[in-house]
């Protein structure tokens, strides 16, 4: 039986708003996404994962979404999102649409038509309740650190919002709604698209007057509903955002047999330098063998029966070689070469983030003046309004904020880096003069071309598609190991996860005499007791 596609591709995520600005007004929009196709192809992605260009008031950065089915003016016109679509496919790329069905933008016609009362169809598309004792319905928090609850005065009612209280919730208990949404999605399938990344999808079974927020009882399904309604007549890629999930809850997700979702993004290596319990603006320092721990209960739990993602980096992320990697002029490329190295010979999709493929790093800031990012923004004023120093809350940005993976593409040293001649809506990094894409392609040792290779890699050798997965002990915490294997062959790929030289032993010395498939140092230096610092490497031997 053949894979489906997207188990065999590698997706790009595109930040639109950062990406290539293609009219000199200082915001990337589709038609410098597809100015870009070339490099893109060159890279050897399969499909690209574009955050949201729909119509909206950008509140928070597009994920509040005025009208689905109408393009942000910022970012060109339906016909220049058509042409997108035609052209990428002339590459081989398919396009992947962002979508947010937990929410609109309080600007969308329905939620303006709501506002007129219970007497409007429309009233019934959001979550609306009565007050208790002169406050809200109840205590149910909203990400951003306020009530989940917004009162409006003429109506003498408040509607939920788990978000801004600009991004209203939607009411999946609505057959109405529904009909709408899923009539919305099958627009889009028309169009020719390569599916959907389903923005807190874990969020529209929420049963808000029992505090159930994320993986609410009826949201399997509604998922079940939604494939049946929509993309499961189509041969697509559909991802779902899951903050929430354990292994146990992705197989529901992911399990063939379920017709829900593809896959779904989980979290929780994305938590580990976070101090317990607390939120992720509480830093504490990564413990590799932690993580080695994480990815490889992902690895084996899912094993024949669901589907993992893998990835570093995305839009709300900072970057990974500043978060676990060494952003110094010294290691910046190792380092990054060692962290794709480790991910992506492990099973699963990859998905690389704009600019991760050539090494680009954290912007810091020293002021709250500099930030854009709406999350960032109210984090800041409620933990200095909390009494914590405002430098804390400062480092705790630089190191955790959304702004870090959205400042434009470095794409050479000329003016703004190639990204626009007009001043870009966020500042580009200082160091694109050494950092970006033309210094990349003319250096063949690039990290580019670590993920190019990687990326054709998993094309050539099926074991790393669908091979099994098993931790190999290497005997110390800094180096971590793992095998891929079929009834054939097997892969092995050690890496050091530290800038210190470290020694380190496998129990099967017959490695040794592996095929080298890949190594971040000069092929003569691999050494089988000591790893230098960020030393990666793959082998691959017959069984």
């Amino acid at each position: 039986m053949n894979n489906p596609w997207w188990q065999e591709a590698v997706i790009y995520q595109v930040y639109p708003r950062s990406f290539q600005d293609s009219n000199n007004d200082g915001i990337g929009d589709l038609n410098g996404i597809t100015q870009r196709l070339d490099y893109l192809a060159l890279l050897g992605v399969d499909a690209l994962w574009l955050s949201p260009v729909y119509r909206s008031p950008n509140d928070d950065n597009g994920y509040d979404i005025s009208d689905y089915e109408a393009i942000g003016p910022e970012y060109g016109t339906m016909e220049d999102m058509d042409r997108l679509i035609e052209e990428a496919k002339k590459s081989q790329i398919k396009i992947v649409m962002d979508l947010v069905v937990n929410h609109t933008s309080d600007e969308h016609p329905w939620f303006q038509e709501a506002l007129k009362g219970p007497d409007n169809p429309y009233y019934d598309f959001y979550v609306w309740r009565k007050g208790v004792d002169g406050g809200p319905p109840n205590d149910l928090q909203s990400n951003f650190t306020s009530s989940a609850w917004t009162y409006v005065p003429h109506l003498d009612e408040y509607y939920l919002h788990l978000h801004s209280k600009k991004q209203p919730d939607l009411n999946w208990e609505n057959p109405k709604m529904k009909q709408a949404i899923w009539d919305m999605m099958n627009y889009w399938l028309a169009k020719g698209i390569g599916g959907f990344r389903l923005d807190v999808i874990d969020l529209i079974g929420k049963e808000p007057d029992r505090g159930i927020t994320k993986n609410g009882p009826k949201l399997h399904e509604l998922l079940q509903e939604m494939n049946q309604k929509t993309f499961g007549k189509y041969d697509v890629l559909t991802v779902g955002e899951t903050w929430g999930a354990t292994p146990e809850i992705a197989e529901l997700y992911s399990g063939p047999e379920r017709n829900e979702l593809s896959m779904v993004f989980q979290f929780e290596h994305i938590n580990l330098d976070k101090q317990p319990g607390k939120r992720k603006w509480d830093l504490k320092a990564l413990d590799p063998q932690e993580l080695h721990d994480v990815f490889s209960k992902w690895q084996i739990q899912l094993d024949q029966k669901g589907w993992n993602s893998l990835f570093w980096n995305n839009h709300d992320l900072p970057r990974i070689i500043s978060r676990w990697g060494d952003d110094s002029p010294k290691f910046r490329e190792l380092s990054g070469k060692m962290l794709a190295i480790y991910l992506h010979f492990m099973k699963g999709t990859p998905y690389i983030y704009q600019g991760e493929e050539i090494g680009m790093i954290n912007y810091p800031i020293q002021s709250i003046d500099e930030v854009d990012d709406i999350e960032s923004i109210r984090t800041y004023n409620h933990r200095v309004a909390e009494g914590y120093p405002v430098e804390d809350v400062i480092a705790s940005i630089n190191a955790k904020g959304r702004d870090n993976a959205r400042h434009p593409m470095q794409w050479n040293q000329q003016t703004n880096a190639g990204f626009s001649e007009a001043e870009p809506w966020l500042p580009v990094h200082p160091d694109y003069p050494t950092i970006n894409v033309e210094a990349a392609l003319a250096d063949k040792t690039s990290l580019f071309y670590t993920y190019q290779k990687l990326i054709q890699l998993r094309k050539q050798y099926q074991v790393i598609v669908s091979g099994s997965y098993q931790a190999v002990a290497a005997n110390n915490p800094e180096v971590l190991a793992y095998r891929r294997f079929t009834g054939s062959e097997e892969i092995l790929v050690v890496v050091n996860f530290s800038k210190e030289t470290q020694s380190y032993h496998l129990a099967d010395q017959d490695w040794q005499a592996a095929e080298e498939l890949i190594h971040n140092y000069p092929e003569s230096s691999q050494q089988w007791t000591q790893l230098k610092p960020y030393e990666a490497f793959a082998v691959k031997r017959k069984k």
